[in-house]
């Protein structure tokens, strides 16, 4: 689950970490108001969406009048911002945050992920901060550190320490860092964050450092522990089909292809995406209906997949193991009886009941095809999808 920057910043906050003064506003007229309580002569407004690149889109203004920051907010929010991490539609602003003015000296770049190889928590820095980071591993290796730490190690501030010589800190701005390693490592931990990322973090004209920025990702399997970062999540930024689903329990995720899949068991759906794959076609979706397979679940897996409008066929790919395949014929035909599918379907069933489902699938008077192959299957999908 991601945050946006101005949630991220309110974790930064009450972790101790150095974040600009700010006041997040979801009304345009708003903005004059959060400008005089953060006060200054310049100030910089943010559209707020789950994605990178928002500076170069013109998401990200810096304004000299409340008037200015007005005139931005109307622009963007109820509008899609469109960035190079968005897609073609972009996402929804619904809030702008307006922050005091920062005098930059320099930029840096601080992450913190997990190291599944080393099985440490990795901080990842950089004294080439404001730029995609993925470019400078790529074009300028040296900048950047890879130092592995241990929560509550004794040896962490030895691990900020080699962190500051790369960013080239003094000895003022390495005390500084030691303490946001610190806190920042504690944030980590205590909120199940898979990734935490400051790009950029600066330093100031005053000297001092500061998170410009705060990308913050948790790990979805735990937030049943983390209730209260569960109540940020802004659904309006998730593919609306992910949302529909992750509520019905169901594992789905939405590509840009024209063929729909529903499969049972999330290895089967692979394979399934492989197949469609490698016979020249374009999966629409990943969706794992689980293990049972249910007339309920088939028929709201057809839902999903057919809010999605570039689907042509619908290929449904069942193992049928504890749950009996005649069974599962039974509730595929009355889920696109009910659904109303009014595109190609085709099934392929295997395992336990199979030829019997298949015989029931051919006497329905529907459309629907019963294939048994797998790649002859995929390859009917294919040749209807074009």
């Amino acid at each position: 689950m991601n945050l946006h920057e101005y949630q991220g910043k309110d974790l930064f906050s009450n972790y101790n970490l150095p974040v600009s003064k700010r006041k997040v506003v979801f009304n345009a007229n708003d903005v004059i108001e959060a400008c005089n309580e953060i006060s200054g002569s310049k100030w910089v407004v943010k559209a707020q969406v789950h994605a990178g690149g928002r500076g170069k889109a013109g998401g990200v203004k810096l304004i000299e009048t409340p008037e200015e920051g007005v005139k931005f907010a109307k622009k963007w929010l109820g509008n899609n911002l469109i960035t190079y991490q968005t897609g073609k539609n972009g996402q929804p602003v619904n809030a702008i945050l307006v922050e005091e003015f920062t005098d930059i000296e320099r930029e840096l770049y601080l992450s913190v992920i997990i190291d599944r190889d080393s099985k440490k928590i990795v901080f990842i820095g950089s004294s080439e901060g404001g730029v995609n980071i993925e470019d400078v591993a790529k074009n300028r290796p040296e900048k950047i550190i890879y130092e592995g730490v241990l929560f509550g190690d004794s040896s962490l501030p030895d691990n900020a320490r080699n962190i500051a010589k790369v960013l080239k800190l003094n000895e003022s701005q390495t005390i500084q860092l030691i303490s946001m390693v610190e806190n920042l490592l504690r944030l980590f931990v205590e909120k199940d964050l898979s990734l935490l990322e400051i790009n950029p973090l600066v330093i100031t004209r005053n000297g001092d450092l500061l998170c410009l920025d705060a990308k913050v990702n948790i790990d979805s399997n735990a937030l049943y522990r983390q209730l209260d970062l569960m109540e940020m999540n802004d659904e309006s930024q998730q593919n609306p089909q992910e949302v529909e689903a992750a509520k019905s329990d169901l594992s789905y995720v939405s590509l840009d292809g024209n063929i729909g899949c529903m499969v049972n068991g999330a290895g089967l759906a692979m394979g399934t995406m492989d197949t469609i794959k490698y016979f020249g076609g374009n999966p629409a979706n990943f969706l794992d209906v689980g293990g049972t397979a249910t007339q309920e679940r088939v028929a709201k897996a057809f839902k999903i997949i057919l809010k999605d409008p570039d689907v042509k066929v619908v290929l449904v790919n069942i193992f049928g193991g504890i749950v009996r395949c005649d069974l599962i014929a039974e509730g595929i035909i009355a889920a696109i009886k009910g659904v109303e599918v009014n595109i190609p379907v085709i099934v392929r069933l295997e395992g336990n009941n199979s030829e019997k489902g298949s015989q029931i699938l051919s006497k329905a008077k529907i459309k629907i095809e019963s294939i048994n192959n797998l790649a002859e299957a995929a390859k009917r999908a294919v040749a209807f999808a074009k």
